[in-house]
């Protein structure tokens, strides 16, 4: 059961973050293109990556160029659609695809079936449909089955429920895989791993990274496998802030004893 706090024990410097978006460092809006990251909280996503070495990725299940426009001006690490892409720290991408007829079917499929439900949505990611039902709450049952319906005609895919949506996504794609992924390569790898979501898609990131002796952060109420809690956007906006303020010190603590130490040896 995850425990309420404003400030996590991160007393170790060598740690790597990993970020949810939607419910997490924005609010959740009532249709996606209305979320956005507020510019000082950005910016102090940039000022952590930079005093952890660029260990910070953005995991999401948005795609990799909607994280980009919601992070711009800056650039991090990120895995898209719950980590069916994943760009590195070098650019390099990393990227499932499903069969192109499979895509064009369920496309078909789903674009006909949404139609008869005035005020869901679907969203094509390429290789995963989110359907969304926010604003048609009265659908939830009809869409919820429609989904699985259709992923259990193909062993390809699987389904990812979330807050008034659920996503048709392939098999074996989740963002704990993406959080290990990135943990086997520099920067993140030998670092402590710290994980923040509000989802349902984030318990598997939460799980990935208790296996590690990480740190996990649950945002707002429910269950979860996270080991603490923030209880809504503005509390992780404020924790950020104080996280930073407090690695700034640090850092410069450190610096100040190196000068210290360098300048007995000359003496």
């Amino acid at each position: 059961m995850a425990t309420e706090l404003s400030l996590p024990p991160l007393n170790n410097g060598n740690l790597a973050f990993f970020f949810d978006l939607d419910g997490t460092l924005a609010e959740i809006q009532p249709h996606p293109d209305l979320v956005h990251i507020p510019t000082d909280v950005r910016a102090l996503l940039e000022k952590l990556s930079g005093l952890q070495n660029g260990a910070l990725a953005l995991i999401s299940g948005r795609s990799m160029a909607e994280l980009d426009k919601l992070a711009a001006p800056h650039r991090f690490p990120v895995a898209g659609v719950h980590g069916a892409e994943r760009r590195d720290i070098n650019g390099n991408t990393h990227v499932v695809t499903l069969p192109a007829d499979l895509v064009r079917a369920l496309q078909l499929r789903l674009e006909a079936e949404l139609a008869a439900m005035p005020g869901t949505e679907l969203e094509c990611k390429g290789m995963a449909f989110a359907l969304h039902y926010r604003q048609a709450p009265e659908f939830e049952t009809h869409i919820l089955s429609l989904a699985s319906t259709l992923a259990s005609l193909y062993e390809e895919l699987s389904l990812q429920p979330g807050k008034c949506v659920v996503e048709i996504k392939p098999r074996g794609i989740n963002k704990g895989e993406a959080i290990a992924a990135f943990m086997q390569q520099e920067p993140f790898a030998g670092r402590t791993p710290v994980f923040i979501g509000d989802d349902l898609t984030d318990e598997a990131g939460f799980t990935v990274v208790n296996a590690m002796n990480g740190i996990s952060i649950k945002v707002g109420k429910g269950e979860t496998e996270a080991k603490y809690r923030l209880m809504n956007v503005q509390a992780v906006h404020v924790w950020l802030e104080k996280l930073v303020t407090q690695q700034e010190k640090e850092q410069k603590l450190n610096d100040r004893s190196v000068g210290y130490e360098s300048l007995s040896r000359s003496i």
